[in-house]
């Protein structure tokens, strides 16, 4: 019974600090400043770039 509690336990401590992170993702709103960020680097790598379209 106690090894069944601390597995219990453990599964817990996991799924709280998972909904912590989300949490914090979602209220921070770090997801979209993360992809605006990506975005802005991918554009700079491609702007760069010399394009030549021939049609």
């Amino acid at each position: 019974m106690k090894k069944a509690l601390g597995i219990l336990w453990t599964i817990f401590k996991i799924l709280f600090a998972v909904v912590f992170v989300l949490f914090v993702v979602y209220f921070w709103n770090l997801d979209q400043k993360v992809l605006g960020w990506v975005y802005t680097q991918v554009n700079r790598i491609h702007d760069r770039k010399n394009v030549d379209i021939k049609f």
